[in-house]
């Protein structure tokens, strides 16, 4: 890890957290339980008055400081915010946007700069409709599909959300501060406890659908998804989106952090870390086409004719169609809504037709994305349990 530039990341994560912050509790590892593949205690608070998120936490299904969404409570295109997943790495801060102050520096910069809430509001506002997913989600079935348990959250098929967000290019944030010929790298810092942060190439970071959002679903931004700033980077593993920015580095050098050397890195035989370091195995961008149906796991359904539903998404762009198969036999178009040229990042929802007879199913459906990329049937293991995409055996009881 670069000594130079980590030190730039902890001056810049000192100056942003001169921004009043009401945080606390501890922070973890790579999951709840740093990895163990335990959570920790669902029902912990910090401290008396501190709980660890500020939405109900009632609908979801709990994973020590994350909340996963259930999949057969969204029925649209939009995830409503009360039903969004919420992956934290500490518990949520609360900011008050009154001090609130955004330094913008490093040794790739012209300049440093600091901007507060009002000024961020006041640059050309972009809004895109995009999926956010967690690039440990379906980490709870690598026993079930690869025969092999994958440490961190044992997340189900719920941390996925879609959304609308709206706020600034980061493009236009960085020009303000000057963009050195010589830059490589822009590292995205969080005022959570644990000082999130994530950096993305040159390139990626001004891209002009890489924005700082400010508002979701037309709100400002929950709390739990990052009051009053974050950065949403489409196609992406959600762990790029940093939440509650306080400060972004410029940087001429490749920035090594947490997030891309020991955490969300494919660990395994298939990723020796003597390619990658110094990376225990090879850090993720970008997601995997995927599908999943919004049905409960394992599902209840009456014996006749069913009309399912359910959820696919790509990182490279829309879905291009989604197959459904019953027990093994052969593969069904689905009907698919919502999959357009003009929402590249978001999900698609699709519709299937099955006659449901008494007893045991198992139902899986697959995706293929418009680069052609088409869900595999066979899982591959990684040690620490990322971007599962399998078509996921789906366990339906028909009474």
């Amino acid at each position: 890890m670069n000594d130079d530039s980590l030190s730039r990341r902890e001056a810049l994560a000192a100056i942003a957290a001169t921004v009043g912050v009401a945080a606390c509790g501890t922070g973890d590892g790579d999951g709840p339980a740093g990895g163990s593949g335990r959570d920790a205690d669902p029902d912990a608070g910090v401290g008396a008055d501190r709980p660890i998120w500020v939405k109900d936490p009632s609908p979801f299904i709990r994973h020590g400081t994350n909340l996963e969404s259930r999949l057969e409570d969204m029925h649209g295109l939009i995830t409503p915010n009360e039903l969004f997943f919420v992956r934290n790495h500490a518990p949520t801060p609360l900011i008050d946007a009154g001090s609130y102050v955004l330094a913008v520096g490093g040794s790739g910069a012209e300049r440093e700069v600091r901007l507060g809430l009002d000024e961020l509001r006041a640059l050309p506002s972009q809004t895109l409709v995009a999926y956010i997913e967690c690039a440990g989600n379906w980490r709870g079935f690598f026993r079930s599909v690869t025969g092999r348990t994958a440490s961190g959250s044992q997340w189900g098929t719920g941390a996925v959300g879609c959304a609308e967000w709206t706020g600034p290019r980061l493009s236009d944030v960085l020009s303000l501060a000057g963009v050195r010929a010589d830059a490589v790298d822009v590292n995205v810092i969080g005022l959570d406890e644990a000082g999130w942060a994530r950096p993305m190439p040159l390139a990626k970071a001004l891209d002009p659908d890489t924005i700082l959002a400010l508002a979701m679903n037309g709100v400002p931004l929950p709390p739990d998804h990052g009051f009053p700033v974050r950065v949403v980077v489409p196609g992406w593993v959600g762990s790029s989106s940093v939440k509650w920015v306080g400060g972004i580095e410029i940087s001429t050098r490749k920035v090594w952090v947490k997030a891309n050397t020991t955490s969300y890195v494919l660990v395994g035989d298939r990723w020796p870390a003597d390619l990658y370091a110094p990376a225990d195995g090879a850090p993720i961008t970008a997601g995997r086409v995927k599908s999943a149906l919004a049905l409960p796991r394992p599902a209840r359904l009456e014996a006749g004719p069913q009309r399912l539903r359910g959820f696919a998404w790509s990182p490279r762009g829309p879905v291009e169609g989604v197959e459904w198969s019953a027990d093994g036999g052969p593969w069904a178009r689905a009907r698919l809504i919502g999959a357009h040229p003009a929402l590249p990042h978001a999900w698609s929802r699709f519709e299937l037709e099955w006659t449901a007879t008494p007893g045991g199913h198992v139902l899986r459906t697959r995706a293929t994305d418009a680069g052609g990329e088409t869900q595999p049937l066979e899982g591959t293991h990684n040690e620490k349990g990322y971007l599962l995409n399998v078509a996921l055996p789906h366990q339906v009881e028909v009474t």
